[in-house]
């Protein structure tokens, strides 16, 4: 039995600390650690004490891989029960961190991948590290890039949003700065110095980030940006794959063929969320959405069989059904997106 707690919560001074302590498993999100991170928050939340929060992990592996799959594709094989338990509260911490009023700190050092996005994007504070790797790789086991990838990803300058989403693609610190995902870039080295002047006066940390400020160097994405935003564009996935079937350039074949090994099913669904929540004011109406797709998705043969491939047998071969984009149809989509019988939407916390 592991005495440790998943979730590391103390008070430091006038600091909350949340640390994620799962290095085993890459600090990949459980129903219990949300549950726990949202116990100190809304403790935290009526201290007039507590002047800021930090989130970050324990050990040197990354921030967070994302959630508990293996158990998401068990449930969902079965009954899916305990998958929307999850779902429910691990986006319930989403919209609470979204809404919190105490200003929050994200050390994105090492992975930070689906869950973890989840839980750093809505901080007011995100620090990324020369160690940062930045992904929603959900597309490549039949899943969709939730915990509010749908109001984040096309809220991104151009088209990196839907380039992040349908192809999975990891990005580094440099990369993250540019596209706002991070707030600042410091050294892996100086981050526990950091963390430590914080605690010692958080009112002070515009000041202390400037201080600890480093380079970041020239963000790959800056090569491409233009293709990127000249090839990613359409109303349809189909048409970004004509886009990227009628370019020459070496980097337009590459997103091409990293595409087709995705579910086309679930290209489908990430295009049609970041549309969707492109256009939504409330982010709690974007939690609602992604709660519907990820309710009937996780129970989904494309979802199983993915993490199947990917992740269990690790053969890298999935069998998607449907096989072809054009055999994803919009009457299929909308059975993905329609609202849940009134008893079972999401709800965020009261």
């Amino acid at each position: 039995m592991n005495a440790q707690p998943e979730v590391l919560v103390r008070v430091q001074k006038n600091v909350g600390r949340l640390t994620l302590n799962r290095p085993q498993a890459l600090h990949a999100l459980t129903q219990n650690m949300c549950e726990i991170m949202i116990g100190g928050l809304l403790a935290w939340q009526e201290d007039p004490e507590i002047e800021m929060v930090i989130i970050d992990h324990s050990g040197e592996r990354g921030f967070c891989a994302g959630g508990d799959i293996r158990m998401l594709a068990h449930s969902g094989a079965g009954d899916g029960a305990e998958a929307r338990a999850f779902f429910h509260t691990e986006y319930q911490l989403n919209h609470l961190l979204f809404t919190y009023e105490t200003p929050v700190v994200a050390m994105l050092d090492g992975v930070v991948m689906g869950g973890g996005v989840g839980i750093s994007m809505p901080a007011y504070y995100r620090i990324a590290t020369e160690r940062t790797t930045f992904a929603m790789p959900e597309t490549g086991i039949g899943l969709f890039p939730d915990v509010g990838g749908g109001w984040y990803l096309p809220r991104l300058p151009g088209k990196a949003g839907l380039w992040l989403a349908l192809t999975g693609a990891r990005i580094k610190g440099a990369d993250c700065l540019r596209l706002g995902v991070a707030t600042h870039f410091v050294e892996f080295g100086a981050v526990e110095g950091l963390k430590k002047a914080i605690v010692a006066d958080p009112r002070r940390i515009d000041d202390i980030l400037k201080k600890y400020r480093a380079d970041a160097g020239k963000a790959p994405l800056v090569s491409i940006e233009q293709d990127l935003n000249r090839l990613f564009v359409g109303d349809s996935v189909e048409q970004i794959f004509e886009f990227l079937e009628a370019d020459s350039s070496d980097w337009g074949k590459a997103q091409l063929a990293v595409m087709k090994s995705k579910s086309p099913q679930t290209l489908k669904v990430a295009f049609r969320q970041l549309q969707t929540g492109a256009a939504l004011t409330d982010f709690a109406d974007n939690m609602a959405m992604e709660y519907r797709i990820g309710a009937r998705v996780v129970q989904k043969h494309d979802f199983i069989e993915g993490v199947r491939a990917v992740i269990i047998d690790k053969d890298n071969a999935p069998l998607w059904d449907p096989a072809q984009l054009e055999s994803v149809t919009d009457a299929m989509l909308d059975e993905i997106f329609a609202p849940l019988p009134a008893d079972q939407e999401w709800s965020p916390l009261t």
